[in-house]
């Protein structure tokens, strides 16, 4: 139990800042169809930001399932976040052969988006809520109904 306790409190310790004050995250970033993808433009809507790699076997996994999600929900938009230091061509022609409906970002692995930071692990998805606040984050592989469940729940306000 003890154990249990001191794991939960580490993990606390190590969350990214906006994640315990409730402030909304920000992430400005390029995408790879040169577009450019603000999340506090998506305010009003379901945003699921997923750190992936193309060497992640869950990561690559997850993925259909993210797209079917995504799809399925005209409230939800995602972001997948490639966290890796390799050349984008090899991401590009990783993507042909595994197409995704959401909008890809290469993250620079030295400079990682400031509110959210280096994942402790692969995959790492935060579901972002309509008022822009985290509601849930998960470090693993996500599935579609895992998405559902944590975008059914209205988040607290005073969170």
């Amino acid at each position: 139990m003890i154990r249990r306790l001191l794991a939960v409190a580490a993990l606390a310790l190590t969350l990214p800042a906006f994640a315990a004050d409730g402030t909304p995250p920000q992430l400005k970033i390029k995408t790879f169809d040169g577009k450019s993808f603000d999340l506090a433009a998506q305010r009003g809507k379901w945003v699921v930001v997923n750190y992936w790699a193309t060497w992640c076997v869950p990561c690559i996994k997850e993925m259909p399932d993210i797209s079917a999600f995504v799809k399925g929900r005209k409230d939800v938009v995602a972001i997948g976040l490639a966290f890796e230091d390799t050349d984008p061509k090899d991401i590009e022609a990783f993507l042909k052969k595994h197409p995704v409906s959401y909008d890809i970002a290469q993250v620079d692995v030295m400079e990682p988006p400031k509110d959210f930071g280096a994942p402790k692990g692969l995959p790492t998805t935060w579901i972002i809520a309509p008022d822009g606040r985290v509601a849930k984050q998960f470090v693993g592989p996500v599935t579609a109904e895992k998405l559902k469940d944590a975008t059914s729940k209205t988040p607290d306000p005073k969170r």
